[in-house]
């Protein structure tokens, strides 16, 4: 009896598993409705899991839904305080909510391993530039840039960028 109750419980995690890999497969696709879907099926006990909360945390700021993605990011930080997702997730949230400034603090507090991405750099460069600090954001930009050349691609259609669309083109 106990070998059957401990292979259904293998089974269980296997299909929690695998519906967590779709939804991560969904997200990279930019399916986020399906990601969510994928999730809605896990039971609670799951939902707290940092790769879940991150797909959650994906799925949210898809759908513009701001406020909701800041919590979930949040929750991201608090389980995983020295990984760079959470804090990156819950800096833009409060860029797209109008709290820039509160977002250039969250990433200052974030773990040193931030540093290490490009993205930080760069959302760095768009909060200051968007704050109208012009000279500091280009050399944010640059070097992310240096780290990662397809930035430089994004950058000429983000709109946070607007202001600096000609002298992006020299960096």
């Amino acid at each position: 009896m106990l070998t059957s109750v401990v292979i259904s419980k293998e089974r269980t995690m296997n299909e929690w598993d695998r519906r967590i890999t779709a939804a991560q497969g969904y997200v990279e696709l930019g399916l986020h409705e399906e990601a969510r879907a994928e999730l809605s099926h896990l039971p609670t006990s799951l939902q707290g899991r940092p790769d879940v909360l991150e797909i959650s945390v994906l799925c949210l700021m898809n759908g513009h839904r701001w406020a909701e993605a800041l919590a979930t990011a949040q929750k991201l930080c608090a389980l995983e305080p020295d990984q760079p997702g959470g804090y990156i997730h819950s800096a833009f949230c409060l860029h797209e909510l109008g709290r820039t400034e509160e977002a250039l603090d969250v990433l200052s507090r974030g773990p040193t391993i931030l540093r290490t991405k490009p993205v930080y750099y760069y959302n760095l460069g768009c909060y200051l530039a968007r704050l109208g600090q012009e000279e500091q954001a280009l050399k944010l930009l640059k070097q992310s840039f240096e780290m990662d050349g397809d930035l430089r691609r994004d950058a000429r259609h983000d709109p946070d960028l607007l202001s600096l669309r000609q002298k992006l083109e020299t960096l």
